[in-house]
């Protein structure tokens, strides 16, 4: 018999009647393991401070709410482990040059750390889009959701044939490479095909050098036609990969990629001369057109144009509603709409459920009457 003292385990504490289930929204997790992957690669695990189960869609990721030199500082990570082993859950972060929040995990993020993460939310996973036959294609640390999806099928022992071709800069860079080896030496039906940009002395390599084009996708996987394909790298990666695909007449409903991250610095650009111009045309506003918006936790109230975001509303009021990507993805900028009628126009941030019970996301949703929200 195992003394549950001796390994830590509290008797008590997976006990089904005091487990909750993880559901969108904030939640306190602990660092409870650092794995380190490859020489700039980390994994990260959390577990809830109480018993949660933490369900998600394989693919799906989180944003983390972190405080960097006393600023609150938002970033979303997509969940690498799968939701078949329920009561923890991982990200895989890769440190980058000058990232802030890449660099700051790596450096600081340690077993017992507390922080705070919103979520799940993504449509990118493979639970949505079940096909009996898949093509994963992964670039650098982008190979997280499919990991996910992956170890999902794989625990499931699910009735899919999986190809799975991974792209890294060199031998050292391959991200899980022991775990991909073990399930596609336990499963008949998962391929893995690994390409290396590049040779580094001493380290011996049997796969694909290169770049994947069309002749190695070809030659791995001649029925891609034929198959649901999920992808996740860098930009240009997922932009060649769809060039590919669509040269070749590919049915494009069937292709999914990951798309969160960073604001890009164009978008930024464009955000600051739209609100000049916003500026100007409020300055000649008629005082009618304007709509009331109502903070009820707060008391505040304030009178904006139609188009104006109810997350900028809330900011001219100095109500800091959280918020990572500002384009409808990440899901954190949730609130809910009591009164009134709104407009959204989401990336996937936000469920049916969420949606048919009221709630918007701030960053992407617009005001078309006054409007009363609970925050």
């Amino acid at each position: 018999m195992t003394d549950s003292t001796s390994t830590g385990a509290n008797s008590d504490y997976f006990a089904p009647v005091n487990t909750q289930t993880w559901v969108n929204g904030r939640h306190n997790v602990r660092c409870v393991k650092v794995i380190h992957e490859t020489w700039d690669v980390k994994t990260f695990c959390f577990m809830a401070q109480q018993p949660v189960m933490f369900f998600f869609k394989p693919g799906q990721f989180v944003t983390l709410e972190l405080e960097i030199e006393g600023q609150q500082v938002m970033r979303s990570y997509t969940i690498s482990s799968s939701p078949s082993v329920p009561y923890s859950f991982s990200i895989t972060v890769k440190r980058v040059p000058g990232g802030e929040v890449s660099n700051w995990l790596h450096d600081n993020m340690a077993i017992g750390a507390e922080l705070a993460v919103y979520g799940p939310v993504g449509q990118f996973n493979c639970i949505d889009f079940p096909a009996e036959k898949v093509l994963f294609l992964s670039g650098g640390v982008g190979i997280t959701p499919l990991m996910s999806m992956s170890r999902w099928l794989f625990d499931t022992n699910a009735e899919v044939d999986i190809t799975f071709i991974h792209s890294a800069r060199s031998p050292r860079d391959v991200i899980y490479p022991r775990e991909l080896d073990h399930m596609a030496a336990r499963l008949d039906n998962f391929g893995l095909y690994l390409i290396v940009e590049r040779m580094e002395n001493g380290l011996p390599w049997q796969g694909y050098r290169g770049y994947l084009d069309e002749s190695k996708l070809e030659m791995i996987s001649p029925d891609f036609m034929e198959r649901e394909i999920f992808c996740c790298g860098p930009a240009p990666y997922m932009k060649a990969v769809k060039n590919l695909l669509m040269a070749r007449g590919f049915d494009m409903s069937h292709y999914h990629e990951e798309s969160f991250g960073e604001t890009p610095a164009a978008a930024v650009e464009d955000a600051k001369e739209q609100a000049e111009v916003a500026q100007a045309e409020a300055d000649a506003v008629n005082q009618e057109d304007l709509l009331r918006i109502d903070f009820l936790n707060s008391g505040k109230s304030i009178q904006v144009m139609a188009g104006e975001t109810l997350h900028n509303a809330a900011a001219k009021l100095d109500l800091m509603i959280p918020k990572a990507c500002g384009m409808g993805i990440c899901g954190t900028c949730k609130v809910l709409v009591k009164e009134g009628q709104t407009q959204m126009d989401h990336n996937g941030g936000i469920t049916e459920e969420d949606i048919e019970a009221g709630y918007v996301l701030s960053c992407c949703t617009v005001p078309k009457s006054d409007v009363v929200l609970e925050y």
